[in-house]
């Protein structure tokens, strides 16, 4: 039977570091070692990952501050890969910071590739409805996220993600090059090579505690991303011609309110389309906030990709500022 690894990077994360060890090192199906890659933590979270070592006997804690934004274009990927470089198994599980993971994840999402029915496997990332805020649920969808662990995903993230070894060094590991999006080229990348298999119920519980102006700060700076890696310009033209019409309804209002009334109708199939079961039974006011980050959503993405397009400069992120 294949020998798995879990590997996660982070930095100055302290306030969630512990659910995600202890989640990691509880799992029904053992991971062989759990491989903690600290970028050079200044909040407590190596002191914690090192004294963690007595009470978890497979946790392997390495510092390497190369795997910041001072050392490095892409620090996120190469954290993952100074992990998955140290792991000694066949099969690598990718978690992440600000998550945690139920007992049967690793057991369900390399499932495939233990059997050998696969060599990669995918399996999302859902919001926890328990410890979640009006925006977590409201910008879930645009990020990829499901509200339940029952959803079907095929959306790929580094959060809950596992493949062979040997497949990670085919593809020459993640993009060092880029800050965010990462997984998402190293996903492209192995798809070109083999096909994934979709784990169910194998979704990392994602607690990202936003704010409307956190949530609007990542959807810019995944959009910043795409512009400064020239990809997804469907998606750009998409909400470009989104904000087009939007202007021109608001327009013809003096004179006709039908093109703003269709418009509307639109927004709102837009806003609840991917998870209506899911959301329609929260308050009025997530359903108003959900409304209003998708109405949000398409300028956003549409400047901040062509400001990336053109400047070819990521945002860091509040642990890399």
């Amino acid at each position: 039977m294949s020998r798995v690894s879990v590997v996660a990077t982070v930095l100055n994360e302290v306030g969630d570091i512990g659910g995600l060890v202890s989640t990691l090192t509880g799992q029904t199906m053992a991971a062989a070692e759990v491989v903690i890659v600290d970028g050079g933590s200044t909040d407590g979270t190596w002191e914690w990952l090192v004294a963690a070592r007595e009470r978890y006997p497979t946790l392997v804690a390495i510092r390497d501050e190369s795997c910041s934004l001072k050392y490095s274009a892409g620090p996120i990927a190469r954290g993952r890969n100074v992990g998955i470089t140290a792991a000694t198994s066949d099969v690598i599980a990718c978690a992440d910071a600000g998550c945690t993971y139920g007992p049967d994840w690793l057991g369900r999402l390399t499932a495939a590739i233990v059997e050998g029915k696969a060599e990669y496997a995918v399996g999302g990332s859902c919001v926890d409805m328990a410890d979640s805020t009006v925006w977590d649920i409201a910008s879930a969808p645009f990020f990829g996220v499901k509200l339940s662990e029952d959803e079907p995903t095929k959306s790929c993230t580094a959060r809950s993600m596992a493949f062979r070894k040997e497949l990670w060094e085919q593809v020459g590991g993640f993009p060092e090059t880029v800050f965010l999006g990462e997984d998402t080229l190293f996903d492209h990348k192995v798809r070109a090579t083999v096909v994934p298999a979709f784990a169910e119920r194998a979704k990392a519980v994602y607690r990202p505690r936003h704010t409307f102006m956190s949530a609007m700060r990542q959807m810019a700076s995944y959009a910043i991303t795409d512009g400064v890696l020239g990809v997804r310009p469907a998606r750009l033209m998409r909400n470009l011609m989104r904000c087009v019409v939007e202007m021109l309804a608001l327009a013809a209002l003096p004179f006709t309110v039908i093109p703003f009334l269709v418009i509307l109708a639109l927004e709102i199939y837009f806003a609840f389309r991917l998870d209506w079961r899911g959301i329609r039974k929260q308050p009025v006011r997530v359903w108003v906030a959900r409304l209003v980050f998708s109405l949000v959503v398409p300028w956003v993405v549409t400047w901040n990709q062509i400001v990336g397009s053109v400047t070819k400069v990521n945002q860091p992120n509040r642990q890399n500022a």
